[in-house]
């Protein structure tokens, strides 16, 4: 997950492999809830793990649910029946329109047949998201409800303490033309109290039909049938109570998938690939954003499927403009915009006023953003229309903390004009997919000269490893220690039994084996750990027996070239920071930024030897100095590629500088870099 102010992606050329879903929100935040007010345990599976869902698990724990975490995606929920162990609390609930809504209903209920009183609140964002509706229709009802702030909109205080009659008998009327949550929030709700039939009657035409039918076929899982007559008028039966059904399976979101469905309409199949894969989420979806598949296919995107599974390769090109009721796939559409970046004439998407109250005004942002790209658009109340660029730009896309904004316009980069776009705040993908840029990348290719790399070289001991992965943290970029590689060859060496000390390193055979085993190093760099062949090794990498091995085999020609290969591959989208002693003279001389890092070997002695004193290990500052002289000579004067600075590397001398100050100075150096755009 990016804890970064922006990620840069670089032109991206094709794209091919399967790609697995989060679960899905709508589904997860409802199952959540109606596990929590149920009778018995529910096991959650595949249950989506992101911000939404977070601030919903806090708040029924809050509320007094007993809930255990089995795993990643995994849930075990202990209803509560209906009861209300706790009277009183304060639940923020960030910008989860999922949780806020269904939680202020419940909550509203529950105070008042059993006496209490709750406050809930957001982020600024959330205040600004109308409820006044559904507070209108629990009014009704005859529940207390107060507005904190602005009449209408959050933060609510629900109940007033004490048990209050409710006004069952006539329809409880709620407008449908703003949100579907609301009647969601009302159906999820109205089982608590149905000791009599309870109807509700929807005002106005309701948007977001597929909503409501997710929540229709939940509340059925739960034991619970409500009748409709049409879509103006529900009815939840007199006695209608929430059974556990045992378990539930979360499918993955169809939202997500809209993606991934625009990535193989929109980019030509990588080599050995024919598309796009998606699994979690198929043709027999209950999600009304499925129904994107159809919209794809109406742009020309070539889709099959099964239940659980679809398949996406590039049809018709350039892609065909569209003119559509969004009103089914309000979420997904916003993918449509951005696909109609690469279709042939005016695309109009029409129906969409439910944008103007969602994390942002969408139509607003989606407007401003693609007018960046070099879009003609024109947006009205409820539609946009989008004319594709004639002449691309790079862009800086603003994410206004939408996650739907961020993940649509990833999908820019593969612009034809090869023009790379800065997504600002990636965090945000947080709200519902917070591996998002990792799955793409994942299954993306670009040309290797776009995909940028920096490099920082220097002697040993220079702090060039911690510098590297401080750096690629704050740019969200991969790391490369190559100086670890040399010392997991070392490793790696020693626990199959091949010497290397000096003297058997003359030996020709000896040398062999280690390039051999160099070639299959299976290695990885996760989150400032290293991995050899699934196992932590991060601190055997790290003893100075282990870096006296890598000293001496980085000299080695069979090594060398073994590993010349595997350290150009880490070279992966979006970025690289690579450490070492030749990254910008030999593995990347066409780096975008080099930076040689050094200090004085007294130094260098220095704060090895305070780090080694940390850890419990005895040393002595003057061994110490010795070593790393007789290091940097044998380093500097070896054959092959011996430790200089690149000719165009930008000096940086660390010896009275913190870690923060080489970083900022190295990040100021990378951005003077950046094209005129990206400033």
């Amino acid at each position: 997950m990016y804890a970064i102010p922006f990620l840069d992606i670089p032109p991206l050329r094709s794209a091919g492999g399967t790609v697995t879903l989060p679960g899905s929100k709508s589904i997860s935040n409802r199952v959540l809830l109606l596990a929590a007010l149920s009778d018995g345990e529910t096991t959650l599976h595949d249950l989506l793990d992101s911000d939404d869902t977070r601030v919903m698990l806090t708040a029924l724990q809050t509320l007094g649910c007993q809930v255990t975490r089995l795993g990643p995606q995994q849930v075990k929920v202990q209803g509560l029946g209906g009861r209300l162990p706790v009277r009183q609390a304060q639940l923020f609930l960030g910008n989860a329109g999922t949780a806020m809504r269904p939680l202020t209903a419940a909550l509203a209920l529950l105070a008042s047949t059993h006496g209490g009183v709750f406050e809930l609140s957001g982020i600024p964002r959330m205040h600004e998201r109308p409820i006044g509706d559904l507070v209108d229709a629990l009014r009704q009802l005859g529940c207390p409800i107060a507005c904190l702030g602005r009449e209408g909109y959050p933060p609510l205080r629900v109940g007033h303490g004490a048990p209050v009659p409710l006004q069952l008998q006539a329809p409880i009327r709620v407008r449908g033309d703003v949100s579907s949550q609301f009647l969601t929030a009302l159906l999820l709700a109205l089982p608590l109290v149905a000791q009599q039939d309870v109807t509700i009657e929807v005002v106005g035409e309701l948007i977001s039909k597929p909503y409501i039918e997710i929540t229709l076929a939940l509340l059925a899982r739960f034991g619970v049938a409500v009748i409709r007559d049409g879509w103006q008028r529900f009815t939840i039966p007199a006695g209608s109570r929430y059974r556990s059904p045992g378990g539930v399976h979360v499918e993955g979101d169809a939202s997500s998938a809209s993606y991934f469905i625009a990535l193989g309409a929109i980019a030509p199949a990588s080599p050995g690939h024919d598309g796009i894969t998606i699994q979690g989420v198929g043709l027999a979806s209950m999600q009304g954003d499925i129904r994107f598949v159809d919209a794809a296919r109406a742009m020309g995107a070539d889709i099959t499927g099964s239940a659980n599974q679809l398949h996406i390769r590039r049809g018709h090109w350039p892609l065909k403009a569209i003119d559509l009721d969004c009103n089914h796939i309000p979420d997904a559409a916003m993918t449509l915009a951005v696909m109609a970046l690469y279709a042939q004439g005016t695309t109009t998407l029409r129906n969409i006023a439910s944008w103007r109250v969602k994390e942002t005004d969408r139509i607003a942002a989606m407007a401003c953003e693609l007018r960046k790209l070099g879009a003609t658009v024109e947006e009205a109340h409820d539609a946009i229309r989008i004319t594709p660029p004639t002449h691309w730009h790079a862009a800086r896309i603003h994410t206004y903390d939408d996650h739907r904004v961020a993940m649509c316009f990833s999908l820019a980069a593969f612009n034809p004009a090869g023009q790379p776009v800065r997504i600002e705040d990636p965090k945000c993908v947080a709200k519902t997919f917070p591996d998002y840029f990792e799955t793409l990348f994942g299954v993306c290719q670009a040309a290797p000269a776009d995909i940028p790399v920096i490099c920082i070289d220097g002697p040993t001991a220079s702090g060039k490893g911690t510098l590297a992965t401080a750096v690629a943290e704050r740019l969200g970029y991969h790391v490369l220690d190559s100086g670890v590689l040399y010392r997991l060859v070392g490793l790696a060496a020693e626990r199959q039994g091949i010497p290397t000390d000096a003297a058997s390193l003359t030996q020709p055979a000896v040398a062999e084996r280690l390039g051999q085993l160099a070639a299959t190093l299976p290695v990885r760099f996760d989150a400032g750990r290293v991995w050899l062949d699934g196992e932590d090794v991060s601190d055997a990498v790290r003893t100075e027996s282990a870096g006296m091995a890598a000293s001496r085999v980085s000299a080695l020609p069979p090594v060398r070239q073994a590993l010349l290969d595997l350290q150009r591959r880490f070279r992966a989208l979006p970025g690289l920071v690579a450490d070492g002693r030749d990254m910008g003279t030999v593995i990347f001389p066409d780096a975008a930024l080099k930076v040689f890092l050094t200090a004085s070997a007294e130094q260098r002695a220095n704060r090895r030897h305070k780090q080694l004193i940390s850890k419990g290990i005895p040393a002595r500052i003057e061994d110490l100095l010795a070593d790393l002289k007789a290091r940097d000579a044998r380093d500097m004067s070896r054959q092959d590629a011996p430790l200089k600075p690149a000719e165009d590397a930008l000096p940086l001398d660390n010896s009275a500088q913190s870690i923060e100050e080489s970083v900022q100075q190295v990040l100021a150096w990378w951005q003077a870099r950046r094209p005129d755009w990206a400033h």
